[in-house]
Order: C-alpha cells, then structure tokens, then sequence
C-alpha cells in the first residue's frame, strides 16, 4: 500500500485562484500573467475590470498546475508588482 506522501505526490495540482487589486495602469496586467508565462502556465480564467483609468483595476486569475507553495510564491511576486495593492489567494 502507498505512502500518503506518495499518493500525495501523484494527485495533479490544484487550481490556485488569484484575486489582484491594483492601480489601473497599463503595465500591471501584463506583469502579472508573466509571472505564469515564464512558469509555461496559461490561466484557466483571466477576468478583469478598470473602475477608471488611473483609479482601480480588479484581476481574478485561475490556474492549474502550482502547487501551495509555487502558488506562494507567485502572489509574494505579485505584491512586488508597482501598482499592486492587494492580492489574495485561494
């Protein structure tokens, strides 16, 4: 009988949603779906909306394929976006 960390190991990763709050300006969009570009990951779901320009921008991002720690990671990499007020993780 397996391990619970083998049997663990072998279950695919789960979808990791991202909820950013940010400043509406042009380069914060791109920014933040490098951080899964240059993983070779494309979001499940990318929705995103402006208040207007220059005041708030809401971003809810849903992946596949991170585990809890690269999902970590990823949204303290987010933080340290310019722009970025606040990014949840669930």
């Amino acid at each position: 009988m397996p391990s619970n960390a083998a049997v663990a190991e072998r279950q695919p990763a789960a979808t990791v949603s991202f909820s950013v709050h940010a400043r509406a300006e042009p380069g914060v969009m791109p920014r933040v779906l490098e951080l899964f570009a240059k993983r070779g990951l494309v979001p499940l779901r990318w929705n995103s909306a402006a208040a207007a320009p220059g005041l708030s921008l809401a971003i809810d991002i849903e992946v596949g394929g991170l585990d809890r720690d690269a999902a970590d990671y990823v949204a303290r990499c987010m933080r340290q976006i310019a722009g970025v007020d606040l990014v949840l993780t669930a």
